[in-house]
């Protein structure tokens, strides 16, 4: 019996040993794929930059290493290394040309107008651009028209038939379960809340949505006609007669692409561009890659580009282990700008904003942040996709601020949703309230036992209005205007960045480069670097991070309800989030 327990012992002892070592070798496996990922990249003569579109483009690289360990990850790039690689190719005399392949890029034409103004830049240092589609989306296609050749296979389509927008509503769906939705807010074109309260688009939302989905279509319709040579009112033409559908020899025949070709053909034509032997391999590079690429040297004062986007919460909320969502959590922005505006180092900052809006209170904390800063150095903001709302909120106080044509802007509204279940809890499912308290209104809030009543509500909307009256003064005296003057432009609406420069919301157009030019002529700076911020979390921070998550569900749902998901989950978080919500609703069908 003793060598037994001997015996046993030794075996776990033994297994124990053996499970360190593996860890051990685990973890060096590991570091030594982080290493390898951040080692230089030596680029090969006669090289080509391959931009694949089959993406979700965020802001910023998020460098999801264990989503991709278990394979639970989408390909993901960032604006910011997008734009980078395209201008490490334009300076690397071996790198000769880019290859754009379509693939549905998830995002919105404002980042598009970034990447497609970038490649211009790129063409006119006399290098070649090439794309090729088994199918181009929209999105895709936008793109790809500015390339000295666009293929397409023999059986794919270019999806062209306009930008457009489907809101849904769920009033009538809430009532059948004794759900509904009390709603309080300030401004005729504030629609968020619509789709909880209406069957139907007001007629001010009907008409906000048409103006910036003319505007839109109109700026996208502009550079193809320039870059394809097609009148713009061809282009509409093939978009009302849903050319898609049409036999793909006539996308040639209207010049919207150039020959039809299948996938395994183009490397032969890329080949030819390249001036090399058919039996020769093409050297590529991802956008990946060329991060490790060399650029150019940093030099002079630092310019600090402080990336804000996503959902403006007041505390981070549970994300999925593997999700790559991003939120502007009030806290953290408030204390990264805080340390921005008393580093010595950073001489001005660039504060890239893309974002629908969210709690109005933490778009006042980082709007007090943004003027801290303001009173050391020069702001400047650069807008994506979105500045509205509560994205414009933490915006209006910069000295300067550059939107895109497409930059969807303003929104300067405020509302709030209060979901109410007592028909479901009280008439459905029987269950009883009754209530002892001390003062008349101690058990304000709880809807699941009543409604609120109308001096609730009248006490609610007064708390609303107050929130309005402080966001509209905040954007009066960021735009140095009068009151009455934003008043006219306020109301919840939202402009595109084209409109908004001639309502003064907006002092330039262009992207983040014209954003960073501009911090620093106001800095007074005649050389000059840029420096991101915040840092992308790396392996280590998301392994400590990993147990303070929530589930792999949420990643899940979001791919499974595409459009629908955000309003779902803003229905499903109504009771977690602030109460006075500076937020714009969003359904655009672009691809």
């Amino acid at each position: 019996m003793k060598d037994f327990f001997k015996y046993v012992f030794a075996t776990v002892v033994g297994l124990i040993v053996f499970g360190i070592i593996m860890a051990i070798i685990g973890m060096m496996s590991v570091v030594g794929m982080v290493a390898s990922g951040e080692a230089t990249q030596n680029v090969s003569k006669n090289s080509v930059l391959v931009l694949n579109l089959n993406a979700i483009i965020d802001e910023q690289a998020q460098d999801n290493f264990l989503g991709s360990l278990t394979g639970q990850q989408d390909v993901s790039l960032g604006l910011n290394d997008i734009l980078s690689a395209i201008e490490k190719a334009k300076d690397n005399d071996r790198i000769k040309g880019i290859y754009i392949e379509a693939g549905g890029p998830a995002t919105s034409f404002a980042t598009l107008q970034e990447i497609r103004n970038a490649l211009v830049s790129f063409k006119e240092s006399g290098k070649w651009i090439v794309a090729y589609g088994d199918s181009y989306t929209q999105g895709d296609y936008y793109l790809a028209s500015l390339a000295d050749k666009i293929y397409m296979n023999p059986q794919g389509a270019v999806s062209w038939h306009g930008v457009g927008s489907m809101p849904f509503y769920i009033k009538d769906a809430a009532d059948k379960f004794g759900i509904h939705f009390q709603i309080v807010k300030v401004g005729t074109f504030k629609s968020a809340t619509e789709m909880f309260s209406e069957t139907k688009m007001s007629d001010a939302n009907r008409q906000q949505t048409m103006a910036y989905l003319n505007g839109l279509w109109e700026n996208v319709c502009n550079a193809i006609s320039e870059s394809r040579n097609i009148s713009v009112d061809s282009l509409n033409a093939y978009a009302d007669r849903l050319i898609e559908t049409e036999d793909p020899t006539n996308f040639v025949t209207t010049g919207m692409v150039d020959s039809l070709i299948y996938a395994l053909d183009v490397k032969a034509e890329v080949k030819k561009l390249l001036e090399i032997d058919e039996e020769k391999s093409i050297n590529q590079l991802s956008v990946s890659d060329m991060v490790n690429v060399k650029g150019k040297k940093k030099k002079g004062d630092e310019i600090a580009v402080y990336y804000a986007y996503g959902d403006i919460v007041d505390e981070a909320a549970g994300s999925s282990f593997m999700s790559q969502s991003h939120q502007i959590v009030g806290t953290d922005v408030s204390a990264d700008l805080k340390k921005l505006a008393d580093d010595e180092n950073v001489k001005a900052v660039v504060l890239r904003v893309n974002s629908p809006g969210g709690s109005a209170y933490a778009s006042e904390q980082i709007w007090h942040s943004v003027m801290a800063i303001k009173d050391k150095k020069p702001v400047v903001v650069s807008m994506g996709d979105y500045a509205a709302s509560g994205g414009y909120y933490i915006s209006c106080a910069a000295d300067w601020i550059v939107a895109q044509p497409t930059t969807l802007t303003g929104s300067i509204g405020i509302f709030g949703v209060i979901q109410e279940a007592s028909e479901l809890v009280t008439k459905k499912l029987g269950v009883h309230f009754d209530e002892v308290k001390t003062n008349k209104n101690t058990t304000f809030g709880n809807t699941m036992a009543r409604p609120l009543n109308t001096e609730e509500l009248n006490m609610l909307q007064a708390h609303v209005t107050r929130g309005y009256h402080l966001f509209r003064q905040r954007v009066a005296d960021g735009r140095n205007q009068p009151v009455d003057s934003i008043e006219v432009i306020a109301q919840g609406r939202v402009w595109l960045g084209q409109d908004a420069l001639g309502i003064k919301l907006v002092d330039e157009l262009g992207g983040i480069d014209v954003a960073i030019a501009k911090a620093a002529e106001l800095a007074d700076l005649k050389e000059f670097h840029t420096t991101e911020y915040p840092a992308a979390p790396d392996f280590f921070d998301q392994l400590m991070s990993a147990s303070q998550r929530g589930n792999y569900l949420d990643e899940q749902m979001r791919q499974t309800l595409g459009t629908i998901y955000e309003p779902v989950m803003i229905m499903k978080e109504l009771g977690k989030q602030n109460p006075l919500q500076a937020r714009m609703p969003l359904s655009i069908m672009v691809n």
